[in-house]
């Protein structure tokens, strides 16, 4: 049975979900190993898998590094409201939290703020450091931060 959503013309079968199922869950895994869990042989499986790339339901392929065994000990989210709404300014703020690698994620909101950030902090000077540029960036009226205390759950990609 085939479904799809109204946002995508992509049609996903069963087959197609088991393997990003599995790709979801172990993106290193063999092309062998994929199509023995998606119950195919391997060419149509890799085939599968360059449809689902191509048509974009398969962004990237990504390690999933621990932050605080690299340096990373403070994880914060960031709630920002911005002076104004126009599309100037929006995309203005997008573009300056993009080039900062401690950005980890932007996210434009609806109630409460205009964007929530996940970033990344060495230390706690660093968090105060990067929520200073936050407060002192162009067309910033508000910022809240919310600092992380443990991650209990964690889950990349969405439910299937």
């Amino acid at each position: 049975m085939k479904t799809s959503t109204p946002e995508t013309s992509v049609q996903l079968d069963a087959i197609d979900r088991r393997i990003l199922a599995s790709l979801q869950d172990d993106g290193r895994m063999t092309n062998i190993e994929l199509s023995r869990r998606a119950g195919i042989s391997a060419p149509p499986c890799l085939r599968r898998v360059r449809a689902l790339e191509e048509a974009g339901v398969i962004r990237g392929y990504h390690a999933d590094p621990d932050p605080q065994k690299l340096g990373w000990e403070i994880t914060f989210f960031a709630i920002v409201g911005l002076e104004s709404q126009k599309e100037s300014v929006l995309s203005g703020f997008e573009q300056l939290v993009a080039s900062w690698p401690e950005v980890r994620e932007c996210h434009m909101i609806r109630g409460g703020g205009d964007f929530l950030l996940r970033l990344v902090a060495r230390d706690t000077g660093h968090e105060n450091q990067l929520t200073q540029r936050l407060t002192g960036a162009a067309s910033v009226s508000r910022v809240q931060t919310l600092q992380t205390i443990r991650t209990s759950l964690s889950l990349a990609g969405v439910p299937l």
